[in-house]
């Protein structure tokens, strides 16, 4: 089908040979494009919006050919929440709760421990109502409801929420799992140790406790001094091993004691060099290896972790380890295997390969996904063992038959080994009634939710079915043919009716209609026309309205339409006259036209077009698709301007003066033919008429010639005024208070705002407003004193201010309207040993402001926000670093400014410690309240100086290479900054040594404005060399705050 545009080019085509009085029904027809033929099926890539009669593309594809039941819905099915046969549950993460999940399928395993929680006493449990939901209160009640869950669910995972509330845990952050493994034993032991029955008060020991003692040996006397202790678990280090029994070994190895940790032997009443090992007594059914990954680094001040690679047997016999209790049994089987995914230490997930002791099959416990390994075998996979971020990765040993090697297991549970015996009782476990009473409880409550979840996929694919076949039927009947009675229906409407997604609301055809209430000719593209039968039951089923049908095709709106056709095409034949009439030599009477006017001509008289005939303007400002002509004013020749006309509203109003004469501007305008203004006056019938004869408005004349005169005036002024000033004009001969002039003991004051406007006056007299007034109440305070002293004038508030000669303010006294003279004398008083000076200002200065000023500013510079400090990058000899990478901050004309001034650096004078001393702005004030807000905050620094050369130079930051700008807050920490600084320069905190002028920056938890670091300061940095171990410092980029660890939690009995 031919474009949009075209088809209602071709739907108008007609007018160029019709009259309005002689339109048809057929030309009514042709411009609503009733008879243009429908697309088929697949011949439209999408739907033809200019066609009323296409059908295809708009959503029907999805409804007419076979239909998947499961594209009548977006309800999973679910029984894919359902536990499969013979499977374990999953644990829901709740965010960064896999460390906790791990532990818990590792527990809720060891079959002792869960045979001992149900045997716990629960009166809240048996006693409870099934009609409400259980809710456990202590964490013996939560974790004997969890492995009941675990044990006997229908679900195939389930919500530790519970659990983790009442440990008061942070789900949004992930914790040490050895620490948590720790702390939650405890926990649980101290809960079980309030339990009646004598053998539920010891479970914890009974499974996970093992004995060995410290032994300190005296090499003087042989003395042996023993010191037993109890263990949960061994915590081997694994930092330069290979396998589980080197660790082992250097866990009981030998330590000597010599030098200043020599040993205080009771036997010899004195310090004495001494041995101490560990010995090993009994061991727990359950051992617990902790393979220490996660290390403090004392050179980061973080964890980090060790990704080496530890091979441990499937296997282990403990008993070489052992002294002493020859009958204890020493042999133990793997059991569970804890994994750490990630080479952080603070970023990751954890997992739990964990052993059936029933079946003896291993599993993969990965939060909700559970996974059966094949073979009865330990599968570790490579996914989760080797981190794929780490930058030297070591190659997997190979491991021997019955061995298994890992860089990621953080903990090895080994259990004691059994006699293989028949009995089933040791390996069953089952869930006492009045827990299972509640899992019941909950399995009812999921078959429930199965159900619903069921009945809701049904019914809608029940629906869409029937929306299927309603589809199906109606869509045959859509297409209107030759000569049938037939309807409009919105597109919109039609596509949200083929859409299942949306609600389909009633048909609307409001929006639709023009001012006469039937269909208006600019909409057919936005309609569809079908068939009568087919538009019946859509209003039967649907409702709404109107109804448009044959009747409402607008015979009003066509002939309009045609109407403004025709003189549009009349406008381009007028038009090219026209502009061929201009170009010749005017002969005879003329007529004044403007020459904005004359070049969008064309254009305003589209736009009247439009205007007369609303009702056939399109919304966009658009006829038919075709938009306003816009007017090359080339041709009117090159000797019309270009000029702003898109504010041009009536023609020939841009030669109309303010009082509605003609404009006295003789360029704006030009003179055309009788004939030419004959043409325009017939499309501007209200447009401003000027013969040639007219004179230019007087009063325009008048007002005129008094600028003039003011001009004059203005430039005379400023002539006498720069004769009389010359040298303050010119800035020579200037006097300073570093050196007092000889021949006065008086210099007079003025402010440097007012001297500068002044000058900006002489430069441009007829474009800068004479300087009437001395404002010298901006260097006063409230109280009319004076807000500076004679010292600190001499050390930089001289910038504020501008010195005069006496005879230079006498003539600014007879010039100008002073409100408050203000003079610096000079006075020697003579003593019989020397002479001394003595300066002093009229009027006095104001000790209270000034104390109050000087506060004000040293408060602004401890208490600022968001300011920029710049952070200079050096290495040994103090050179700056040329560092390739274009600065981030750096304006384009400070990139300029560097090509163009390369800074020098002076071997004897540290560039990196040196800052510029004139950095503040200047003053501006516009009017008399401004001047009076300053005067009452005191005075503001200003931007540039005035050099004794009486050159202006820049003081804004020029960045060296090497420097960065970063924006900080007084109240922000040097650890904050250090983070700061490694984002932009890549050197970690440990590495930075950062001074400011010559003083080191130590102390990490000191503020920056408690450091003297104020704004515009330049930091030094001096790197150390940068640390190899890519993952400290992926721990660095993690840690931004001090580690609360599990403080503030139910572990530690919060």
């Amino acid at each position: 089908m031919a474009p949009r545009l075209q088809l209602e080019k071709a739907a108008w085509r007609w007018v160029e040979t019709v009259k309005p009085e002689d339109i048809t029904r057929e030309h009514i027809e042709l411009a609503y494009r009733v008879n243009v033929p429908a697309c088929k099926r697949g011949a439209c890539r999408r739907n033809c919006k200019g066609n009323p009669n296409c059908l295809v593309g708009i959503g029907e594809q999805a409804w007419l050919g076979e239909i998947d039941e499961n594209a009548f819905h977006n309800i999973d099915d679910p029984n894919s929440e359902r536990r499969d046969k013979n499977t374990f549950v999953g644990l829901t993460n709740l965010g960064a709760t896999c460390y906790v999940n791990t532990f818990l399928q590792v527990w809720f395993h060891n079959l002792e421990l869960r045979r001992s929680l149900y045997l716990c006493h629960n009166s809240r449990a048996q006693e409870h109502n099934i009609d409400s939901d259980y809710e456990p209160q202590s964490i013996c009640e939560h974790l004997q409801y969890l492995f009941a869950l675990l044990q006997n669910s229908n679900r195939r995972y389930i919500d530790p929420t519970g659990l983790v509330k009442a440990l008061g845990l942070d789900t949004g952050q992930q914790q040490d799992a050895q620490e948590f493994s720790k702390l939650f034993l405890s926990l649980l032991e101290d809960t079980l140790s309030k339990q009646k029955s004598p053998s539920l008060q010891n479970v914890i020991q009974q499974q996970f406790c093992g004995q060995f003692s410290y032994v300190t040996v005296c090499n003087q006397c042989g003395r042996a001094s023993p010191l037993p202790s109890r263990f949960y678990e061994l915590e081997l280090n694994i930092q330069g091993h290979k396998n589980l029994t080197e660790c082992v070994t250097e866990f009981l190895k030998e330590e000597k004691l010599d030098g200043d940790n020599r040993y205080f032997c009771e036997s010899c009443q004195s310090k004495q060099s001494a041995t101490r090992r560990i010995r090993l007594h009994s061991l727990p059914p359950t051992l617990n290896l902790q393979l220490m990954r996660f290390v403090f680094d004392r050179q980061t001040g973080h964890k980090k972790k060790l990704n080496t690679f530890i091979s441990f047997p499937e296997q282990l016999d403990m008993g070489p380890f052992l002294e002493g209790k020859e009958d204890q049994k020493c042999v133990y089987e793997l059991s569970a295997v804890l994994i750490h995914r990630g080479v952080s230490a603070y970023s990751g997930h954890y997992i739990a390969h964990v052993k059936d002791a029933r079946t003896s099959d291993w599993y993969k416990f990965n939060d909700e996904e559970i996974e059966k390994m094949e073979g009865k075998k330990l599968q570790l996979g490579i996914e989760e063992d080797i981190a794929e971020t780490v930058k030297s990765q070591a190659r997997k040993p190979k491991c021997s038959k019955g061995y298994h090697c890992s860089r990621n297991a953080y903990m090895l549970v080994y259990k004691v080994q059994e006699e293989e015996s028949s009995d089933s009782s040791r390996t069953n476990v089952e869930v006492p009634a009045f827990l299972q009473r509640l899992v019941d409880r909950d399995n009812h409550k999921f078959e429930e939710w199965c159900s619903e979840m069921a009945d809701m996929r049904k019914q809608s694919v029940d629906k869409g079915k029937a929306k299927h076949e309603e589809v199906k039927e109606l869509y045959e009947l859509l297409p209107a043919r030759d000569g049938q009675l037939y309807e409009f229906i919105p597109l919109e409407w039609l596509k949200k009716w083929l859409d299942d997604s949306t609600a389909t609301k009633e048909i609307d055809n409001s929006l639709f209609l023009c001012s006469h209430g039937k269909l208006h000719p600019d909409k057919v593209g936005d309609a569809k026309r079908v068939s009568l039968p087919a538009a019946q039951l859509l209003y039967q089923r649907y409702g709404g309205g109107p109804r448009l049908d044959g009747s409402s095709l607008c015979k009003e709106c066509v002939g309009q339409r045609c109407r403004v056709l025709r003189l549009k095409n009349q406008l381009n034949e007028d038009y090219r006259e026209v502009s061929s009439q201009v170009k010749r030599t005017l002969s005879g009477e003329g007529y004044w036209v403007g020459k904005a006017s004359l070049r969008s001509w064309r254009q305003l008289a589209m736009e009247q077009l439009e205007e007369d005939e609303h009702e056939t303007k399109h919304s966009n400002g658009q006829t038919n698709g075709q938009g306003p002509h816009t007017t090359n004013s080339k041709e009117f020749g090159p000797e019309l301007p270009e000029g702003n006309e898109e504010e041009m509203k009536t023609f020939n109003e841009d030669i109309l003066c303010s009082h509605g004469g003609l404009s006295i501007l003789d360029s704006e305008r030009r003179l055309v033919s009788s004939e030419v203004w004959t043409k325009l006056r017939a499309y501007f019938p209200k447009a401003p008429e000027f013969t040639q004869n007219q004179e230019p408005c007087q009063q325009c004349l008048t007002l005129e010639q008094e600028e003039k005169d003011n001009e004059a005036v203005s430039k005379m002024m400023a002539l006498d005024q720069k004769n009389q000033l010359l040298n303050l004009f010119q800035e020579k001969n200037r006097p300073t208070l570093t050196k007092w002039p000889q021949g006065t003991d008086v210099l007079y004051i003025v402010p440097l705002f007012f001297v500068d406007e002044w000058r900006k006056f002489i430069r441009r007299p007829t474009k800068s407003s004479p300087v009437s007034s001395v404002g010298n109440s901006l260097l006063l305070c409230p109280h009319g004193g004076f807000m500076f002293t004679y010292d600190s004038l001499v050390n930089g508030d001289a910038q504020h201010i501008a010195l005069l000669w006496p005879s230079e303010w006498e003539v600014i006294s007879r010039l100008f309207i002073v409100d408050h003279p203000i003079s610096i004398h000079c006075s020697c008083q003579a003593t019989p040993s020397n002479s001394t000076t003595q300066y002093s200002t009229l009027p006095e200065l104001c000790w209270e402001c000034r104390e109050g000023f000087i506060f004000q500013q040293q408060r602004d510079l401890r208490e600022y926000t968001q300011a920029t400090i710049y952070i200079r990058k050096v290495i040994e000899d103090k050179r700056l670093v040329k560092e390739a990478a274009p600065e981030p901050n750096a304006s384009s004309s400070e990139a300029e400014e560097e090509k163009e001034e390369q800074p020098k650096v002076d071997g004897e004078k540290d560039p990196d410690f040196s800052q510029s001393e004139d950095g503040a702005k200047r003053l501006k004030l516009s009017d008399g309240n401004a001047a009076a807000a300053a005067a009452a905050a005191g005075p503001v620094p200003v931007a540039s100086m005035v050099k004794p050369g009486g050159i202006r130079r820049s003081t804004r930051h020029r960045k060296l290479r090497g420097e960065k700008a970063l924006i900080v807050s007084a109240n922000q920490t040097l650890k904050e900054l250090k983070i700061q600084i490694m984002h932009a320069f890549s050197v970690a905190p440990f590495d930075q040594n950062l001074s400011i002028d010559g003083k080191c920056l130590t102390d990490d938890s000191a503020t920056l404005g408690s450091l003297g670091v104020i704004p515009e300061s330049i930091i030094c940095l001096k790197a150390d060399e940068p640390i190899a171990d890519y993952a400290a410092m992926d721990d660095v980029y993690q840690v931004r705050m001090p580690e609360e660890g599990f403080k503030g939690t139910g572990l530690l009995g919060h």
